[in-house]
C-alpha cells in the first residue's frame, strides 16, 4: 500500500508555515509516504511575503519550493505541485489537485474571481477543487455545485486560526452532499504529527493519477494516523 499526503505546507513559500522544504521531505521519506502534494498558500498574503515584484518572480518562486521537496526528497517521494488558494472576496481556502505551472502563469488574477468564475476555470484545465477545512471559524460553506468535495479530516490540531477544523461536522456534511472526500495533515510546523492522507494500492506519480484516483474513490483516507475504509 503507497501513503500520499493531500496537504502541507513549507516556509519556502507559505508564510505561516515554519519547516523547511528538506526537512518536510525528511519527515515524509521517515514517515513511510511514497507521495507529497505541496499544497502552499496562493494568495495575496504569499504575495506579500515573497517580497515578489511580478506575476512571474511570484510564481517562479512558488515553483521553486516545489522544487527544493523534490531535490531534498532524494528520489524517495513523489512530489506534486498542489495550491491552497484564497480569493478576495471570500474567506474560504480551496485546495487544488492536479494544478499546473502553466496554470498558475497565465491567470495571473487567479485571487480576484470568485469561486463561482474559478470552478469552471478549473474544470476546463482539469484541475478539482476541495474546500479546506471547511468548518473552522471564519470559513464558510460553499454551495455543492462550486467544489468537487471538501476534506472531511484535517489533521492540524489548531489550524491556522487556532481553531478546531471539526472534522466530525465535515464528515457529516459530506454523507448529506456526496462530493469527493479528502485527508490531509495541513502539516505548518516540525513538530507537526503527519496524521493524515490517504492510502492507495498503487503509488500516485503524476498530476493525472492524482486526479483520477480522487475521482474513482479507490483509496481509504488516513485519519489520526490510522487507515479507514474506502470511499465508495
Amino acid at each position: 500500500m503507497y501513503k500520499t499526503e493531500l496537504h502541507c505546507h513549507c516556509n519556502e513559500a507559505s508564510q505561516c508555515a515554519k519547516i523547511s522544504a528538506e526537512h518536510l521531505a525528511k519527515r515524509y521519506r521517515e514517515a513511510g509516504y511514497t507521495t507529497v502534494v505541496l499544497t502552499n498558500h496562493f494568495a495575496p498574503f504569499t504575495y506579500r511575503y515573497l517580497e515578489c515584484t511580478h506575476w512571474q518572480e511570484w510564481i517562479d518562486r512558488y515553483l521553486y519550493a516545489v522544487e527544493r521537496v523534490r531535490e531534498a526528497s532524494r528520489g524517495e517521494l513523489n512530489v506534486l505541485l498542489g495550491a491552497e488558494v484564497r480569493l478576495n472576496n471570500n474567506p474560504n481556502d480551496f485546495l487544488l489537485y492536479g494544478v499546473t505551472e502553466e496554470f498558475l502563469r497565465q491567470n495571473e488574477d487567479l485571487y480576484n474571481h470568485s469561486i463561482e468564475e474559478l470552478y469552471p476555470m478549473a474544470k476546463e484545465n482539469g484541475i478539482l477543487v476541495i474546500q479546506a477545512h471547511p468548518f473552522r471559524n471564519h470559513m464558510r460553506i460553499t454551495p455543492p455545485d462550486w467544489i468537487d468535495g471538501i476534506e472531511v479530516y484535517n489533521g492540524s490540531a489548531g489550524g491556522y486560526y487556532g481553531t478546531d477544523s471539526r472534522n466530525d461536522v465535515a464528515e457529516f456534511w459530506a454523507n448529506k452532499f456526496p462530493r469527493i472526500r479528502t485527508s490531509g495533515t495541513d502539516l505548518h510546523y516540525p513538530e507537526d504529527a503527519i496524521n493524515a492522507g490517504i492510502v492507495t494500492e498503487a503509488p500516485i506519480t503524476t498530476r493525472e493519477e492524482l486526479v483520477a484516483t480522487l475521482k474513482g474513490g479507490n483509496y481509504q483516507w488516513i485519519k489520526g494516523g490510522e487507515v479507514y475504509g474506502h470511499t465508495d
